[in-house]
């Protein structure tokens, strides 16, 4: 068994993941803000630890990853103003990076999206801007640091069932679920391939196990 901190614990890639994470025996510690969101984390397999990451400082997420063999950001201020994007995305994104490295938790996972990269284009006066110019931000603050590391891109999400597989080649928008994003990110926890690579992906047709152990597959982002 092992102690996986799912950040964004209320999300729906991150219940999914809690659900297989508790399905293959291991402990799902599901990051809420909210308490009253418990119930739904204890239904899907997890065990709720309330702490607001955008408020929480160096030390408070270090005391909360303690004991953690990994950490799996899958948070989002999910839209609304540039600051609070700027603020959760970029900012609490990096703290949680750094409360790893102090915790000595070797092994992060960050939910990215596909277009993660710094020749994204996006328009600064795109409304858009400061969600890509944050996670950008917040992977290069990853990829600079001492963890085994993992940045996943996926496509537009969708609320359509899982399949289990995948493509690492998208094309277009990449449009993938949210459960086969949870499904990438639980098997990336266990696929050694995956350490210090930055994996674009949409729906497809490989299976997710086989298509993130293929260190060929296509990378894209500053020092992928």
């Amino acid at each position: 068994m092992e102690r996986i901190v799912i950040i964004g614990g209320h999300g729906k890639v991150a219940l999914h993941m809690a659900r297989l994470l508790a399905d293959r025996g291991d402990e799902a510690v599901s990051v809420i803000r909210n308490a009253d969101q418990s119930g739904d984390i204890e239904q899907a397999g997890g065990a709720p630890l309330v702490l607001d990451v955008e408020k929480a400082d160096l030390d408070e997420m270090t005391e909360a990853f303690a004991g953690a063999d990994a950490v799996v950001w899958s948070a989002g201020a999910g839209g609304g103003s540039a600051e609070r994007t700027y603020a959760v995305d970029r900012d609490a994104a990096q703290r949680a990076i750094d409360a790893a490295t102090k915790a000595g938790v070797r092994r992060f996972v960050m939910v990215s999206w596909i277009g993660s990269t710094p020749d994204h284009g996006i328009d600064p006066d795109d409304s858009f801007f400061a969600y890509a110019d944050a996670k950008l931000a917040a992977d290069d603050h990853l990829r600079a640091s001492d963890l085994d590391w993992t940045i996943l891109g996926p496509g537009t999400l969708t609320l359509d069932p899982p399949t289990g597989r995948i493509t690492t080649a998208p094309q277009g928008a990449g449009e993938v679920s949210r459960a086969d994003v949870a499904a990438v990110a639980a098997a990336a926890l266990v696929q050694p391939a995956t350490i210090g690579r930055f994996i674009r992906f949409g729906a497809g047709e490989t299976l997710i196990a086989e298509a993130i152990a293929d260190t060929a597959i296509p990378t894209t982002g500053e020092n992928a």
